[in-house]
């Protein structure tokens, strides 16, 4: 049996949003890279006008570059000039030891398994 010459790529990072004027869940799984970080801005900066709060569920994501950490803190500085919020949740170890490494954990303080929410 050959290998198929032409396999069909697989997104390197998937995005599922669910919502409603209170709060829009942006569940993302995959790698927050140079390469799909603009995936992830252009979705998340188009759902701020809509909410009060952006959660994302990081849940399923696998690696962050210094790409997807510019990222998130330009989603953060975006939600929050247009007074919104945005909350991440649900990190695994290595994510939330790469945001307190970079001192971004304390953009992002802590409630329950939220790593944050920005500030009123």
């Amino acid at each position: 049996m050959a290998a198929n010459p032409n396999p069909i790529p697989v997104p390197e990072l998937i995005l599922e949003t669910v919502g409603n004027p209170e709060e829009t869940i942006v569940r993302c799984t995959g790698r927050i890279t140079s390469g799909t970080s603009a995936l992830l801005q252009t979705t998340v900066r188009s759902l701020i006008p809509g909410t009060k709060c952006v959660v994302l569920d990081l849940t399923n994501v696998t690696n962050m570059d210094s790409s997807g950490l510019g990222t998130i803190i330009g989603i953060y500085l975006t939600a929050k000039r247009q007074h919104c919020g945005l909350k991440l949740i649900k990190m695994n170890q290595r994510l939330q030891e790469l945001f307190r490494i970079t001192k971004l954990a304390s953009v992002f303080e802590g409630h329950g398994d939220f790593l944050g929410y920005t500030p009123d």
